[in-house]
């Protein structure tokens, strides 16, 4: 009997039966999902996911896939426990060194409240349940807490226990939490009487613990908006409301620990700036340490309290998996070069820290997997993209194509349009898909061909935006749900109209520049691109181009490949490619709602703050513009001038 339920209401079609089929076949193992744009690559996996009994992992590339992927599992999957897990901060600038022009810049982070107790339900889930489903970004690699700690530090508690109220708080402010009789929120917990009240990051009820003198009476779970019973409990297990958590003994080796490495840097360390500059950090910080158990920066001192030693890996979420699980690489042409180059770029910022007394050397240790660390958990693995690099297509024992889509729908057909004359040539081809009723891309190789092409379509009476990098992951949700509703009939863009993208209405794209050979127009990019225009059966695609280069060459065989076997499919089976139909709905998720009020609710909380300064400051200029009347008609003049000084400070602020 699987784990994992599956809820769908349609059945496997096209060439996704087969692929399900070969793929569960080849488990464990790695192997890799070609699938085409449009092919139900997601729905494919789900029902892999289906026919295994042991957790999963899937990686994206980004935020806004993994919430994407989120939401689509948490329907598929509902009777399970689907998790996401992405980086908690809404702003992170790291600490670094820049020696040509001797800036120091300290680290400034945000952290979102949502995804940080998203993170820790993540984890409590893959020790509490085998059945659990988790979507995360590669910010997977970096370093977490020991879940040797995490198990062992977790609180067990039943009914008739014997613990007195005081000894009970201690334990849970050990493991994180924190008392607060005001404001309840995760990682909190109140005490009214002997009734204690938690509310653990990981569930949506609150745990209520009743005691009746130094014995637990009640356990149960409550809603968290009327306070009504919802389920009684014999026994329940509380997980640390963080992922770092240690002991007072850890604690006290890895001061030791800390000051012994010190100890034996500083003799090594000749400049006396830099001598005197790294004596007193760590020494402030070990201060810090010993009276507060933290400091600022304290994840640069991790290998003292993991108890690891040099270039060993840092424990990371992997390791919260049991050794059996199957992990999933979403657009894995994107995810595994992500995945290879985040070790090198944090060790050269950590390595002008250390050169010049900032850190101590095992700040280096406080790092990302290594590529080769990360490859010991690719025992069971699925690559999944419509264009794989070399590394999936070398280390697969299976390649899987999916190219027939369910729809019957066929990759469009492509037509090379010389550059001289092109504009016009352009212009009159987004009329003409307009007149139609659908939508047009136009792709460019710059952000500033972007503007300037959406402004001359503008002129050219044309309803058209631009799309790049420079706009934030809100505005381009924005912008694509506006251009599939029809208040833009044409989208200017550099490189990010490629994966996860689904725009059904879209009957043309345009490359333009299409033979400059470069990163953007090899035969990935535009294999992504052309994909674009595969969900509309009278969708076309146009290069613009003075020649055929080699990878534009490689992209038009690859497509009249697929398409000659997508019609001989329909052929004999009989099938009328239709369309792709979709609402148009908002196009937010409703984990990003989620996440976004969190960091909504921050601002409003700073916004409050300023607003209360702003007329505090204007209450006291009234007041001192009074008492600075007042002095003067007693003829005190020192003292009008004194706070007619404090008033002029307040009026220029």
């Amino acid at each position: 009997m699987s784990l994992f339920k599956l809820h769908t209401p349609f059945s496997p079609a096209g060439s996704q039966p087969e692929a399900i089929k070969q793929l569960v076949q080849s488990r464990p193992g790695k192997s890799t999902l070609l699938g085409v744009t449009g092919s139900g690559k997601t729905y494919t996996i789900a029902h892999v996911i289906a026919q295994q009994n042991k957790p999963v992992l899937i990686l994206a590339p980004n935020k806004t896939l993994a919430a994407q992927l989120y939401e689509e599992f948490s329907q598929f999957f509902p009777e399970n426990k689907v998790c996401y897990f992405v980086s908690y901060y809404d702003y992170y600038q790291p600490e670094s060194y820049i020696p040509a022009q001797d800036i120091y810049i300290p680290k400034e982070t945000k952290i979102n409240s949502e995804i940080e107790r998203l993170r820790v339900e993540t984890t409590a889930s893959l020790i509490n349940r085998q059945d659990t489903i988790v979507i995360a970004s590669v910010s997977s690699i970096y370093s977490l807490g020991n879940p040797n700690d995490y198990r062992e530090l977790a609180l067990s508690l039943f009914v008739g226990q014997e613990i007195t109220r005081s000894d009970l708080i201690h334990q849970l402010i050990f493991i994180q939490y924190n008392r607060n009789d005001v404001e309840s929120s995760a990682g909190t917990f109140q005490v009214i009487g002997n009734t204690i009240e938690v509310n653990l990051p990981y569930q949506k009820d609150i745990l209520r613990i009743e005691l009746f003198g130094n014995t637990i009476e009640e356990l149960s779970w409550v809603s968290k908006h009327n306070k009504t019973v919802q389920k009684e409990l014999d026994n329940t297990i509380i997980f640390p409301a963080k992922h770092f958590v240690t002991t007072q003994e850890m604690k006290d080796t890895a001061l030791k620990s800390i000051q012994a490495e010190l100890d034996a840097w500083l003799p090594q360390v000749t400049n006396p700036i830099y001598h005197e500059r790294i004596k007193q950090r760590v020494s402030h910080d070990l201060e810090m340490i010993e009276q507060t158990g933290y400091c600022s920066g304290i994840e640069n001192y991790s290998i003292h309290f993991d108890g690891r030693k040099k270039n060993e890996p840092p424990f990371c979420l992997f390791d919260f998996f049991p050794q059996d699980f199957l992990l999933i690489i979403d657009e894995s042409h994107i995810t595994i070069p992500q995945l290879r180059g985040m070790y090198a770029g944090d060790q050269s910022r950590k390595q002008a820290l250390i050169d010049f007394g900032f850190r101590l050397p095992s700040a280096r240790e406080n790092r990302p997997l290594q590529f080769k660390e990360i490859e010991r958990y690719f025992k069971d693995t699925i690559f999944v993209s419509a264009t794989p690099g070399e590394y999936e297509l070398s280390n697969s024992k299976n390649i899987v194509e999916q190219i027939i889509r369910p729809t019957g729908l066929v990759d469009p057909e492509i037509e090379v349009h010389s550059r001289i004359g092109q504009i016009d040539h352009l212009v009159e081809s987004i009329k003409k898909t307009t007149d139609n009723g659908y939508r047009s891309l136009v792709m460019v190789m710059t952000k500033k061909l972007a503007e300037e092409l959406a402004r001359y379509l503008e002129d050219q009476k044309i309803k058209v935006c631009y799309l790049h990098s420079d706009l934030k992951t809100p505005q381009r949700t924005e912008l694509l749900q506006k251009l599939r509703l029809g208040t833009f009939d044409c989208l200017v863009g550099v490189n990010l109209l490629r994966e996860g993208i689904d725009l059904p209405e879209v009957a043309l794209v345009a490359i333009m520049d299409a033979d400059l050979e470069s990163f953007l127009r090899d035969k990935r990019s535009m294999i992504q691109i052309i994909g674009r225009a595969a969900r509309n059966t009278q969708a076309k695609v146009i290069l613009y181009a003075d020649k055929i280069t080699q990878s534009m060459a490689a992209a038009i065989d690859e497509t009249k490949r697929r398409r000659k076997l997508q019609q001989d499919h329909n052929l004999t089976h009989g099938i009328t490619p239709q369309t792709v139909k979709r609402d148009v709905f908002k196009s937010i998720v409703n984990i990003q709602e989620l996440i976004a009020q969190a960091s909504q609710s921050k601002k409003s909380k700073k916004n409050e703050s300023n607003h209360s300064a702003v007329m505090n400051i204007a209450q006291r200029i009234v007041e001192l513009e009074e008492a600075m009347r007042q002095a003067a008609e007693k003829l005190d003049f020192e003292k009008a001038i004194a706070l007619r000084a404090e008033w002029q400070n307040l009026k220029n602020k």
